[in-house]
């Protein structure tokens, strides 16, 4: 269940032609971002784009939260590591969707222990939960 009061608001613009030569931004100057449609897509490329954007605010994410995990069960892991690879679809009827498959490597932790941190990390990470029965996720832990 959701709380009502948000702790944190994050607050970006997009500007310009959105994803075919815009502009990203934060309201606090820390992001500031030129756009571009990926040379896969047909576009020329050279700047990020919406799905890096967030292929890389999920892996922090899932990784901040699979160290709370890991914390909060007093199991030490090192030199772990998340990759996000966010897919771009088009559906029937003419738009687009989203897949993620995310990577997790765990250091120093049996893979029982890796699945079943990452198994409760996508339980308690905003982006899994917030994905959650909307786009074809795949999760799968390494042991490194």
């Amino acid at each position: 269940m959701i709380m009502t009061e948000a702790v944190y608001t994050a607050i970006a613009t997009s500007t310009g032609d959105g994803r075919a030569g815009g502009r990203a931004t934060s309201d606090d100057g820390l992001i500031d971002l030129s756009l571009a449609i990926p040379q896969e897509m047909g576009g020329p490329g050279g700047a990020t784009n919406p799905e890096q954007l967030f292929a890389a605010g999920w892996a922090a994410c899932f990784h901040s939260a699979l160290k709370a995990v890991a914390a909060a069960r007093k199991i030490t892991i090192n030199d772990s590591a998340v990759v996000a690879e966010v897919g771009l679809l088009p559906t029937a009827e003419g738009g687009f969707g989203l897949s993620a498959d995310l990577h997790v490597e765990v250091g120093g932790v049996e893979q029982a222990t890796a699945d079943a941190l990452v198994a409760a990390a996508h339980q308690v990470c905003p982006y899994s939960n917030a994905t959650n029965g909307n786009i074809p996720v795949t999760i799968d832990a390494t042991v490194a």
